[in-house]
């Protein structure tokens, strides 16, 4: 497995509320995670941070996940701790009201990978199939275009487009995305925030992933292109390849 990660302020914030890492357990398995803080006074990026903290610490204490199964018990239970952890500070500290964080955290194995999701962060896989979205983003919009309110082409400029429905940290217990996934020889995986997929459409982000460049330079061409085309909010995202070659961070 290769990886490579990067996050970007962007061309207007003048802070980075994203968080972004990626993590190797006592049996060599990745944990990759993107979490896209919100909340004011630079909450945001308390949520974001202290939810890749914990999970960090949690992941490289781990040991003994072999199975698809063990692994989604993994993601939930531990995404369930961070979610009472944010809450519980957020009430405990007035700066704090009201944070919270999207994730997407992938454990990736050589024999599968588990991604678990909150938010509209996405997760991408592109292998010999194509190139397909595995998230559902959990925002008004697309819940508006998946009950047929309204087209996929009205949900690019609508106006309440950033309005969240499920978020990390906001309530005493959160629904988590979780599905499994095989990852094979040649995939790439694609995490990123809303920084990113707003600005990179899905034709583009392909085209930068099958060039011949290193994981490095289709990772920091992403970002550029997503600071080209406005980079109104921070931008972050994890590229895995599947490759059976030795292993490189």
């Amino acid at each position: 497995m290769k990886a490579v990660y990067r996050t970007d302020r962007g061309r207007i914030r003048q802070n980075n509320e994203d968080s972004v890492g990626t993590f190797v357990n006592r049996d060599g398995h990745r944990l990759a995670i993107v979490a896209d803080g919100m909340g004011g006074h630079r909450a945001g990026d308390v949520a974001s941070n202290m939810t890749l903290t914990h999970l960090q610490k949690m992941w490289e204490d781990s040991e003994g996940i072999q199975t698809a199964d063990q692994a989604e018990a993994w993601l939930k239970t531990h995404i369930l701790q961070v979610n009472k952890l944010l809450f519980e500070h957020a009430n405990n500290n007035l700066e704090c009201e009201g944070m919270g964080t999207t994730i997407e955290a992938v454990i990736a194995t050589q024999l599968f990978s588990t991604l678990a999701h909150i938010g509209d962060s996405r997760c991408y896989i592109l292998n010999d199939i194509g190139f397909q979205q595995l998230t559902e983003d959990h925002t008004l919009v697309n819940e508006l275009v998946r009950t047929g309110q309204i087209s996929k082409e009205d949900a690019e400029h609508h106006p309440r487009k950033n309005v969240i429905l499920r978020a990390l940290g906001t309530e005493p217990d959160v629904k988590i995305d979780i599905k499994t996934i095989m990852f094979e020889e040649g995939d790439f995986l694609l995490l990123c925030s809303d920084g990113l997929s707003n600005k990179v459409n899905e034709a583009e982000m392909v085209t930068i992933l099958q060039n011949e460049d290193s994981l490095e330079q289709k990772a920091s061409t992403l970002i550029n292109m997503a600071n080209e085309n406005g980079g109104e909010d921070n931008i972050t995202l994890i590229i895995l390849e599947f490759d059976d070659e030795i292993e490189r961070g």
